[in-house]
């Protein structure tokens, strides 16, 4: 152990704490990056979970000894390693997990269905078919989580007393739905429940907006439809009317307002025309008689029928004819039937208002300066908004363009790069990760040059001075060989000779140098104890 304390001693607290130092950074170093790289990469295995959901999941974790994340206030969003979700979700989904805090069909899998009642029965197929239901729901984009009530009345025996079952739909939602959305949610309750119409069901979201009012007829249903056609109507002419004008004005530089009215009754007319000039013959019918009449032949009478009976012969009489014909022709009068419909909805008049801003041109100070649009310009403008509405002057629409200076003047677009300076101003959380696995990496290699590669570094390059105690020593030894010299054969350099004297004074430093080494040696041959101490004395103060 003596050369290793030895050692420790020559080096000093300064350079052990500095070893120490570069020690622990090296480890520190090490270790982060063998964690980084041994450390799973964890990919979302489920989101927007409930806090059943997520506590079964996660339990189900625990028992696998699977590494996991939660994140959220409530542990909405748990995390797996990437190479290990499908393989976790077919098994979680094998053992109903997530149920989204809802049973289907699969309740039927429990329980022995022969010791269950006929009340529990239907009970149980209630709350199947509301969990479906909610679960079909939850598979549209912006609904989060769902939950259904059926009422189902009870079969009646004569078909009179019979109720209509209905609906009621709660949705969570993440943003707004639209008309269709709400329409197709109601259709799909509807045609999923026997009996169940879709302006039975009601559709509220978690702010209580009612979506959907399922206590409404169908009239006003016919109604709301119609409100849905005029807003849609308007949406679809002001985006048309916009898309033409920003074209002619500027993006963002017009604003569009349009005013449709619809006519809501529904008409129907019948009407029946004939044609007395157009006959066509439809049958034909011709009747031909002939009858043949005359005198009396005999007297039929007992006597002349008695046997013996003189028959008296008599001169035939004249006969009468007569011919009868008959002929009957049916006409059929050409007629048209005609029956128009006109359902509600159709246009009754347009009211069009276009505010277009003006131009703004570069000053003489180099400032954008607005200018008014000449009239031309805004009734050419005018003319291609009739013309995409469908103007119609004789259905009384009324198209006004006018050209007034908006409140705030257009922004003065600056150059940037699209990809680069989009991706540094917004970056992904990847991105985010990845550049703070850069920094630290780029910080310890950092502090691995500076505390470790610097140092040796200056320790190999730079020359090792002379200790002070050895200069001394020197400076004496020279002094004592100097006045030796001068009583020995020692020749006096002449001061007049500048060369002569550098040449001197050089044997002279190196006959001191040499004789001050030698007797170095000496005092450390005669006393190493001491020699020890100084030089340890002079590691600690260097």
């Amino acid at each position: 152990m003596k050369p290793v304390l030895d050692l420790v001693t020559k080096l000093g607290p300064a350079r052990l704490a500095a070893m120490a130092a570069v020690t622990l950074t090296l480890i520190g170093f090490f270790a982060f990056v063998i964690l980084r790289v041994s450390r799973p990469d964890m990919g979302v295995l489920y989101a927007d979970l409930s806090m059943q959901d997520s506590s079964a999941v996660i339990r189900d974790l625990d028992a696998r000894g699977i590494r996991y994340e939660t994140r959220g206030d409530a542990g909405q969003t748990v995390l797996a390693p990437r190479g290990d979700l499908a393989r976790l979700r077919m098994d979680l989904a094998g053992k109903g997990l997530p149920s989204q805090a809802g049973v289907g069909y699969e309740i039927f899998d429990k329980g022995d269905a022969f010791s269950s009642t006929n009340f529990v029965q239907n009970v149980n197929h209630l709350r199947a078919l509301e969990g479906e239901l909610a679960r079909s729901i939850r598979a549209i984009g912006r609904v989060q989580a769902a939950r259904v009530h059926l009422v189902m009345p009870e079969r009646r025996l004569f078909e009179r007393d019979r109720e209509m079952p209905s609906a009621a739909i709660v949705l969570k939602l993440m943003g707004d739905l639209d008309a269709g959305q709400v329409r197709a949610i109601r259709h799909l309750a509807a045609s999923s429940v026997e009996g169940l119409k879709p302006e039975r069901v009601s559709i509220v979201d978690e702010r209580g907006r009612l979506l959907a009012d399922g206590a409404r007829g169908a009239d006003n249903e016919a109604g709301a439809g119609l409100d849905e056609k005029q807003s849609g109507m308007e949406r679809r002419l002001r985006a048309q009317i916009e898309e033409i004008v920003a074209g002619i004005v500027g993006q963002g530089r017009a604003r569009v307002q349009v005013a449709a009215e619809l006519a809501s009754n529904r008409i129907e007319s019948r009407s029946e025309t004939f044609d007395p000039e157009s006959r066509v013959v439809r049958s034909s019918q011709t009747r031909n008689e002939t009858a043949l009449t005359g005198g009396a032949e005999g007297a039929v009478s007992v006597g002349n029928e008695l046997p013996g009976a003189n028959q008296q012969e008599k001169a035939p009489t004249p006969k009468d004819s007569t011919n009868k014909t008959e002929e009957t022709t049916n006409y059929e009068i050409s007629r048209v039937t005609k029956t128009e419909i006109v359902e509600g909805g159709r246009i009754k008049r347009l009211s069009v208002a276009v505010l277009v801003d003006g131009a703004y041109l570069p000053g003489p100070d180099g400032k954008l300066a607005y200018q008014a649009r000449p009239a031309a310009e805004i009734e050419r403008i005018a003319a291609l908004v009739r013309t995409a509405v469908g103007f119609d002057k004789a259905r009384g629409d009324q198209v006004e363009v006018v050209n007034l200076r908006f409140a705030e003047a257009p922004a003065v677009p600056e150059f940037s790069e699209p990809g680069l300076i989009q991706s540094l101003l917004m970056p992904s959380r990847e991105d985010i990760l990845r550049m703070v696995e850069l920094a630290v990496l780029s910080l310890l290699t950092i502090i691995v040059l500076m505390a470790v590669v610097r140092p040796l570094l200056r320790k190999v390059l730079s020359p090792e001075p002379m200790p002070a105690g050895l200069l001394a020593g020197a400076g004496a030894a020279a002094a004592l060989v100097g006045i030796e010299g001068a009583g020995s054969d020692m020749q006096i350099v002449p001061r007049d000779n500048p060369t002569a004297r550098l040449v001197e004074f050089a044997k002279i430093n190196g006959q001191v140098q040499a004789e001050t080494v030698q007797r170095v040696v000496d005092m450390v041959r005669a006393s190493p104890a001491e020699t020890v101490e100084v030089l340890r004395n002079w590691i600690q103060e260097s």
